[in-house]
């Protein structure tokens, strides 16, 4: 029987706190879950896994659990994910980036770092469901990420949920730490833009976002956040787009969360 089609998901996962108290995003995120049949493994291109040379694809059979933030409750540090991994997948990610022409090597060691676990904690608390991982390769555009994305779009067909996790907004120099006001007018001028064009399907504008969009020096003080939406865009090839959750946290960190299905 053939599998059922998978979306893509581009998710903000905000402050590693989320998996202590998610509040409405944590429900958004459970509930759209619960939605979902025939998912067969996941595929989560992390804002918080970079690195130079080949693009990495995680193989771990039994992933750990990476605690990869400091000055958090305890509790955070107690968190678990015990997902299964699934090498086979990340065999045949591998393979469909190296068809592409883009150097991909297996990495039998790589945890789930906070990127992965926090947002699939939410939606997916059982930990049952394979989970794997791939990098962000250093350095980058947001073209080539487009293009990762597309050659591992055939991976929705077999019954993989591709997710792309960063957030829209995220400059950690800005934030509110003490407090959770209404969002800061920039942070609002910056998000409204993408969400306009993505609405629109204009990708080409997306992709000099950097030179065109208000406010993205504040935005996008560095690109590791935003850059998952690019692969994202690739891997959902024109499907439809719709809001999964639109919030905010301490002030100015985007929890704005999008499918494509």
């Amino acid at each position: 029987m053939a599998s059922q089609v998978q979306p893509v998901l581009f998710v903000s996962h905000g402050a590693p706190t989320l998996a202590l108290d998610g509040g409405a995003w944590a429900a958004a995120l459970k509930g759209w879950a619960g939605s979902l049949t025939g998912v067969q493994a996941i595929l989560v291109c992390s804002a918080h896994w970079e690195g130079a040379g080949a693009v990495q694809v995680m193989a771990a059979a039994h992933p750990e659990t990476l605690h990869d933030f400091g000055g958090f409750p305890e509790p955070l540090y107690q968190m678990q994910y015990p997902s299964p991994g699934a090498p086979a997948l990340a065999a045949r990610v591998a393979a469909l980036l190296q068809a592409g022409g883009v150097e991909a090597a297996l990495d039998p060691h790589r945890p789930l770092d906070h990127g992965a676990w926090v947002p699939l904690r939410a939606a997916f608390p059982d930990a049952a469901t394979p989970v794997i991982q791939v990098s962000l390769p250093v350095p980058r555009t947001p073209r080539q990420l487009f293009e990762l994305g597309r050659l591992l779009s055939p991976l929705r067909q077999e019954g993989v949920l591709c997710i792309g996790s960063g957030g829209i907004v995220h400059n950690l120099r800005l934030l509110h730490w003490n407090a959770n006001p209404a969002p800061d007018d920039w942070a609002v001028r910056f998000e409204r833009w993408i969400a306009d064009h993505l609405t629109a399907g204009d990708t080409p504008a997306l992709f000099e976002a950097a030179g065109q969009a208000p406010d993205y020096a504040k935005a996008v003080p560095t690109s590791e956040h935003f850059d998952p939406l690019f692969f994202c865009l690739g891997a959902a090839g024109g499907s439809a787009l719709r809001s999964v959750f639109d919030g905010w946290q301490l002030g100015s960190l985007s929890l704005r969360t999008w499918i494509w299905e």
